[in-house]
C-alpha cells in the first residue's frame, strides 16, 4: 500500500497537470457512474490527507469531491502527454486536460462523496505529518493512553496518517524504541521525537520520491545514488546484521502486516 509520501505526490502532481482546467471525465471500467456528471466540468483543487485523495470540482450540488483511496491494489498512471493512449477497460477513473492525463484503476475507494463525507473521512484520522495543520498532540493523547504496542499504533490511521509499513520499522529504529513497547510507558519527549522525526523522513520522501532512512556513514556504499539494499536500517532485511550492532535484524507478525526491528539497538 503507498505511504503518505506518496499520496501527497500524487496530489501536487495532480494539482499542477489538471487544477483550475476543464477535464474529460471517464470510467472505462464504468464502475464510477458519476464520470458524465464531472466530464468537461473544472478542477479546482487537489487535496491529500494521510492515504487518501481528494478531487473537488466546481460543480452544482452537495455531491462535488471525488474521494480516493488506494488500498492495497490501487495505482495511478500520470502522463505529461497531450494525447492519451486509448484507455484500458480496468481503468476506473480517467482525467484528461490538455497538457496530460491520468488513469486510476484497482482503488479501494473511488466515489463522489459530499464536503460533510469528506470532513467525516478525515475526522476518523489522525493528524498527517506533511500537512501543515496538524497537530501531533492530537496523535500524543492516543498514544499516552493506550496499552497497545507502538509498533500498531504508527499504522493506526486514526492515531498518525500515512505512516504505513516501511515508515513505521524505520522510525521505531531511529528511535531506538521496541515495537512491542505499549504506547503509554513512551513520555512526551520520547513521542515529540518520533513525530519530528516522521515529518523528516516523509517530507523527504515526498520531495526525493524515495523511501530513504539511513545515514550515510549506515550504508555499505556511501556517495552516488543510494541503492536499494543500502535505503533502510531494518525493513525487508530480516537475517541480515543490523547496520549498527551487528546483530541478525529480526521480523515477526503484527496485526497481519511484518514489523521488522533489532532487538539490541531497539529495547
Amino acid at each position: 500500500m503507498p505511504e503518505g509520501h506518496t499520496i501527497h505526490g500524487i496530489a501536487r502532481d495532480h494539482a499542477k497537470l489538471f487544477a483550475g482546467r476543464e477535464l474529460a471525465v471517464s470510467s472505462p471500467q464504468g464502475r464510477f457512474g458519476s464520470a458524465s456528471r464531472l466530464d468537461g466540468r473544472v478542477l479546482a483543487e487537489v487535496e491529500a490527507y494521510g492515504k487518501h485523495l481528494f478531487y473537488r470540482f466546481d460543480v452544482p450540488g452537495p455531491q462535488r469531491v471525488v474521494h480516493v483511496h488506494l488500498g492495497l491494489f490501487g495505482k495511478v498512471a500520470t502522463v505529461s502527454e497531450p494525447d492519451p493512449v486509448p484507455p484500458r477497460p480496468t481503468i476506473r477513473l480517467r482525467f484528461v486536460a490538455d497538457g496530460g492525463y491520468a488513469d486510476l484503476y484497482g482503488v479501494t475507494t473511488c466515489a463522489l462523496v459530499t464536503e460533510d463525507e469528506r470532513d467525516a473521512v478525515i475526522d476518523r484520522l489522525g493528524p498527517d505529518p506533511l500537512r501543515p495543520d496538524a497537530d501531533p498532540g492530537d496523535a500524543w493523547r492516543r498514544v499516552s493512553r493506550s496499552r497497545a504496542p507502538i509498533g500498531g499504533l504508527l499504522m493506526d490511521q486514526s492515531v498518525i496518517a500515512g505512516v504505513g509499513n516501511v515508515y513505521r520499522a524505520e522510525l521505531l529504529y531511529r528511535a531506538g524504541l521496541d515495537p512491542w513497547r505499549a504506547g503509554r510507558t513512551l513520555d512526551e519527549q520520547a513521542w515529540a521525537n518520533l513525530w519530528s522525526d516522521a515529518v523528516r523522513l516523509l517530507s523527504a520522501g515526498l520531495r526525493t520520491g524515495r523511501i530513504i532512512t539511513t545515514a550515510p556513514a549506515d550504508r555499505d556504499r556511501t556517495g552516488g545514488r543510494v541503492r536499494a539494499q543500502d535505503a533502510h536500517y531494518v525493513y525487508g532485511r530480516t537475517g541480515l546484521p543490523c547496520r549498527r550492532c551487528g546483530r541478525p535484524v529480526t521480523s515477526a507478525p503484527m496485526l497481519s502486516r511484518t514489523v521488522y526491528w533489532c532487538a539490541r539497538c531497539q529495547r
